[in-house]
C-alpha cells in the first residue's frame, strides 16, 4: 500500500530529513541503476510542492532557504500563488527537490522475478523452530548459510530472538482517489497525492494518517474523514474516492533504523525499524550492513541494535 514517496524536507517544522545529504544522493543512484538491471520503470523523480499557509511562514521560508543545511534541496521559494488554479496557495509556496516517488509494488516484483531466476526467492512461510545456530554457520531445513538476516517489521515483536527489540506498531492508511486533470507537481500540505502506479492515469495514492495508538487491523471511517478533509483542504480540483487501504509501519521512539547482531549470536542479524521512511533509507543502509558484513564498515552507535541491549533478558 505505499505510495513510497521520499522527500528530504519533512514535518510540521520542514527539517531536513536525517542523514539526507547522505541517503538521497544513494537512493537516486540505487534506484535508476535498479531500473535498468530490473528493465522496468518505477523510479519518478518529480518535485514536491508545498503551499504555505500564512504570509509568516513564507518570511520564515525565505530566510531559512538561505541555510547551508537546507538550501540545495530547496528549488525555489514563491511568494505569490504559481499553482492556484489546482490548489490553495494564495501565500505561494516552497518546491523541494531531491524527491520524487518510488513504485514499490512494481519495483518489488521486477526484483521477486530477478531472485526467482537465481533461485534465491522461496514464498513459504519461515518456521524460526527448524532455525540451528552455530558459531560460525546457520541451517535451516536443507539451506546452510554463514549469517541470517531478519528483515521482519513488526514480525519481529513475535520472532524468539529479537521480540525484547522495542519495534513500534505505527499504523497509517491511505485513500485512492480519481481526479479530473494531472496535478502539476507532487502536492503536499498535510496529505500527499501521489499516482497510484495503475493503469487509471486519473487514479492517485492520497495520505497517509498517523495513528501510533490504534493497533488495530483494518480501515476506519475517521481516517477517512480526515483524509478527505485535508485533500479539499489542499486541492481544487474535484475528486472521488475509490477506496481505502491500511497498514502498520515498524518505527522505533528515536525514529531511527535497527541493524545489528543479536546479542548472543554474532550471525543472527536484525535490519528493521524504518518507520515511514524505507523507500529512502533502504538502500544506504543495506549498503551499509553489506559492508559490515565483509568487516569494512561499522554500524554507527544511533543506529546499532547495541543500543537496546539493556532490555535483552
Amino acid at each position: 500500500m505505499a505510495a513510497g514517496l521520499f522527500n528530504p524536507v519533512t514535518g510540521k517544522r520542514l527539517t531536513k530529513a536525517w542523514e539526507a545529504d547522505k541517503v538521497f544522493p544513494y537512493l537516486f543512484q540505487f534506484y535508476a541503476e535498479a531500473e535498468e538491471s530490473l528493465g522496468q520503470k518505477f523510479f519518478y523523480p518529480q518535485p514536491i510542492y508545498q503551499p504555505f499557509v500564512s504570509i509568516a511562514e513564507q518570511n520564515d521560508w525565505m530566510a531559512r532557504s538561505e541555510s547551508r543545511e537546507l538550501k540545495k534541496f530547496v528549488e525555489r521559494i514563491f511568494t505569490e500563488s504559481v499553482y492556484g488554479d489546482q490548489t490553495y496557495d494564495d501565500f505561494g509556496g516552497i518546491l523541494i527537490n531531491h524527491t520524487g516517488y518510488l513504485n514499490t509494488n512494481l519495483f518489488m516484483q521486477g526484483l521477486r522475478l530477478v531472485l526467482e531466476k537465481e533461485n534465491a526467492y522461496q514464498p513459504h512461510y519461515f518456521d524460526i523452530s527448524l532455525l540451528k545456530i552455530r558459531n560460525d554457520k546457520v541451517n535451516y531445513k536443507n539451506y546452510e548459510g554463514t549469517n541470517i538476516i531478519f528483515c521482519e517489521g513488526l514480525g519481529s515483536l513475535k520472532n524468539p530472538l529479537f521480540g525484547w527489540v522495542p519495534i513500534i506498531p505505527l499504523k497509517g492508511e491511505t485513500l485512492s482517489i480519481s481526479i479530473k486533470e494531472k496535478p502539476k507537481a507532487i502536492f503536499n500540505r498535510g496529505v500527499y497525492l501521489v499516482p497510484s502506479g495503475r493503469e487509471r492515469e486519473e487514479e492517485y495514492l492520497a495520505g497517509a494518517t498517523y495513528q501510533p495508538n490504534d493497533h488495530t487491523e483494518g480501515i476506519s471511517t475517521t481516517a477517512k474523514a480526515e483524509l478527505e478533509e485535508k485533500i479539499s483542504a489542499l486541492i481544487k480540483i474535484p475528486f472521488k474516492t475509490n477506496f481505502q487501504n491500511w497498514g502498520i509501519r515498524p518505527s522505533t521512539r528515536d525514529r531511527r533504523p535497527v541493524l545489528g547482531a543479536h546479542p548472543l549470536y554474532k550471525n543472527v542479524i536484525a535490519f528493521n525499524g524504518l518507520g515511514t521512511k524505507g523507500v529512502s533509507l533502504a538502500p544506504y543502509f543495506s549498503d551499509l550492513l553489506a559492508d559490515w558484513l565483509c568487516h569494512e564498515a561499522e554500524i554507527p552507535s544511533e543506529i546499532n541494535i547495541a543500543r537496546f541491549k539493556a532490555l535483552y533478558s
